[in-house]
């Protein structure tokens, strides 16, 4: 229960000047993220950390006083993550942005604050590489990335955040700071603790510094787009491409998403194709290009498209990038995550095309299609509540859809607080039950950003 005789002074009080923001308008900005939950309150205030002792300053003013803290990177989560609290605060993270990399043992030491493009960036300079590629990498941050366990486009390959954490700092609940893990090849001396974080949404504590495993240079890659007349035909060139070899990059893009695409950039695509396929591979093995081109000539492709130069191939992935902002200039978006077994990849991109005829919307789809993961983007203009509440029907409808299927309702966005009504359909009621007795032990009185995952 919040203590009635708060005074927020007292955290202003207790950090720096500057740290802690509480004037109504600079606190909008940290009312939500980009899912920009209906749901969302004005914070008391804002505290923008710049060390760990900031964030145990503020964790243990909220523990004494049992105030409710969500935890923030850069704001850009697509779930409800970091949906704030009138009754609570914000830690943001946005300003621990301190980076270390040791090129001897491919390891970085970073702050969450740094934003995904920034640490491939410092990366490069060393002649390494970090593989996980969220769309929005050049605008999220590591530490939201680690909160949800983001993907991106190469994890078909590369696999997603958790497989490159090796260690981290973790302010728990009543304000200890904790180090789990750390930059040893080899480590397992206790329970991998650091693992129960990654993909934990700032439920568990707040991550203030991550170990990171870095992998030499990326290998030249060439690019195929393909175009297909029918969704059926692109699903099954997917499966026989995977079937056979792990591209380094295998990305779905419907017919409304390439038109939104097209009216951005002007590329030339082709709009009346039904989906693209953009695939990649980094192997220089010549037999996995032999592999992808024979695949998508079995099943019917209208055109294939293939180039070695990586200024030409960056410009298909580009247009994949830019896929939501695309869409996004046609209205309102609610965006899911949903998986499913890559068999029923076919079962799940027809079950979203018929969703979308029976509620009279656009959802134009986009995919890592290589490993099952979609993102289906529902269209719909706020200003018509009849159209927002078949999206939000639509929304429901693809969840259910996606668990019928063997899936998931989120592979690397999140459950939050949008998604957290679907989840026990997914993973059933012991697990939850599980789930709530960690809960409970890490954070007994329910102060880390309450409603996120569980209710």
């Amino acid at each position: 229960m919040l203590d009635v005789d708060i005074s927020v002074q007292d955290l202003v009080d207790a950090l720096p000047a500057g740290v802690v923001l509480t004037d109504t308008d600079g606190l909008d900005k940290y009312r939500w993220d980009r899912a920009l939950d209906p749901a969302a309150e004005r914070p008391m205030a804002a505290v923008r950390a710049e060390s760990t002792e900031h964030v145990q300053v503020a964790m243990r003013w909220a523990a004494e006083h049992r105030v409710p803290v969500v935890p923030r990177g850069a704001g850009t989560g697509l779930s409800g993550g970091a949906t704030a609290l009138a009754h609570g605060i914000v830690i943001c993270t946005e300003r621990m942005r301190a980076i270390s990399i040791d090129p001897t043992t491919r390891v970085a030491v970073v702050q969450p604050g740094l934003l995904n493009a920034e640490v491939k960036a410092a990366a490069a300079a060393h002649g390494l590489w970090y593989p996980p590629d969220p769309s929005s990498y050049e605008i999220c941050s590591i530490g939201g990335n680690i909160a949800t366990n983001a993907g991106g486009l190469c994890c078909v390959k590369y696999g997603v955040t958790t497989d490159y954490v090796l260690g981290m700092q973790v302010v728990l609940s009543d304000g200890r700071a904790v180090r789990f893990g750390g930059p040893r090849v080899k480590d397992v001396a206790g329970l991998a603790l650091h693992k129960l974080f990654v993909g934990s949404e700032g439920t568990l504590g707040i991550i203030t510094e991550v170990t990171l495993r870095l992998m030499p240079p990326a290998p030249p890659a060439h690019t195929l787009a393909t175009w297909f007349a029918t969704t059926e035909d692109a699903t099954a060139a997917i499966l026989d491409i995977t079937a056979q070899i792990r591209p380094s990059m295998l990305e779905y893009m419907d017919r409304a998403t390439i038109n939104a695409v097209e009216d951005e950039l002007h590329m030339g695509l082709d709009r009346t194709a039904a989906a693209l396929l953009i695939a990649r591979t980094d192997s220089g093995d010549a037999r996995e290009l032999e592999i992808i081109t024979a695949a998508c000539e079995r099943h019917q492709a209208t055109e294939i498209y293939s180039t070695a130069d990586e200024a030409e191939g960056e410009l298909f992935v580009a247009a994949r990038r830019g896929a939501i902002p695309a869409v996004e200039k046609h209205g309102r978006l609610l965006l899911e995550d949903v998986g499913v077994p890559l068999p029923r990849l076919p079962d799940l991109v027809a079950g979203i095309e018929q969703i979308a005829a029976a509620r009279e919307l656009t959802i134009a789809l986009i995919a890592h299609a290589g490993d099952g993961n979609t993102h289906p983007l529902i269209v719909f203009d706020p200003s018509q509540p009849e159209m927002e509440q078949r999206a939000q029907l639509a929304f429901g409808e693809i969840m259910d859809l996606a668990i019928a299927l063997g899936g998931t309702i989120t592979g690397e966005h999140g459950v939050g607080r949008m998604k957290q009504p679907w989840l026990e359909g997914q993973v059933g009621a012991d697990v939850l039950d599980v789930t709530r007795r960690i809960k409970q032990a890490l954070d007994p009185d329910n102060i880390l950003n309450p409603g996120a995952i569980l209710i």
